[in-house]
């Protein structure tokens, strides 16, 4: 099997535990490139916070793109041109912020350029969460939030255990409603129903004409398990939560053994 695209997770996949990017992932990216590749970034984070790694990465030319927000944007990141957006409507902003209070739980959302939080209270994990990925973050209350603001992701965050507890509690209509995903122990995604990493691999294989047993997808967690389900070699870290290694076509070393450079040395490169 041939493989032309490669799709890569950033946080607990691409980047080390101490958030780094390791000279062997760079090495067998730029190696990958040069045979003709294209590597995708395809991440949680909102675009801003990727940009740092797509230009130490040499992943900032017009034949290159990132998928962000779990999905719901594809972009080009030389021409800036958006391929594919899955926003979130405004009244669905306000049934998801009346969920979250319901539940007991923060929230945040975001834009193209801002996350926002109704949180007089501002949870840390919003505060992390806006400090790793550079977006400014912004108080504003719900009656500020009019449908002028273009949301693309929400998240529901707190600790490990209340947040479980409140993803049990949720409604079964609200999971048929959108994408509900956890991405880290402490966030819960919610976004548009078309918005999941599978569905934008898929989407950006067709506009490259890229069949799926020519894809490669590497992640680690539940938000990474269906672009691991939907390309042809799905490769799951060794450090990824169990049922994504029970779906993967692959299991590699994990991310602070160089698991990207393992798996694309063993199954890309010739």
């Amino acid at each position: 099997m041939t493989i032309k695209l490669i799709t890569i997770d950033i946080d607990g996949t691409l980047l080390n535990s101490k958030k780094e990017l390791t000279f062997e992932v760079k090495e067998a990216i730029k190696k990958a490139k040069q045979q003709g590749v294209h590597v995708v970034l395809a991440t949680g984070r909102p675009t801003v916070g990727v940009m740092a790694f797509v230009e130490e990465l040499g992943l900032n030319q017009d034949d290159n793109y990132v998928i962000t927000y779990n999905g719901a944007l594809i972009q080009n990141v030389g021409t800036k041109e958006i391929l594919k957006k899955h926003p979130l409507t405004h009244d669905d902003y306000l049934d998801i912020e009346l969920m979250s209070r319901k539940l007991g739980v923060h929230l945040h959302v975001q834009d193209n350029d801002t996350m926002y939080t109704a949180n007089t209270d501002i949870s840390k994990y919003t505060i992390v969460e806006a400090t790793l990925t550079t977006i400014p973050l912004e108080y504003k209350p719900v009656y500020l939030m009019t449908d002028k603001i273009d949301i693309i992701k929400a998240m529901m965050v707190e600790d490990e255990e209340q947040l479980d507890e409140a993803i049990e509690r949720l409604p079964q209509e609200f999971k048929e409603r959108f994408s509900v995903v956890k991405s880290a122990p402490y966030y819960l995604e919610i976004l548009n129903k078309e918005a999941t990493k599978g569905d934008a691999v898929k989407e950006l294989a067709e506009l490259l004409n890229i069949k799926q047993e020519e894809i490669m997808a590497i992640g680690d967690n539940e938000n990474d398990l269906t672009m691991i389900e939907y390309a042809g070699m799905g490769v799951a870290m060794d450090n990824a939560v169990g049922f994504v290694k029970d779906v993967a076509t692959h299991v590699t070393k994990s991310h602070d053994e160089h698991g990207v450079a393992h798996a694309i040395n063993t199954w890309v490169l010739k």
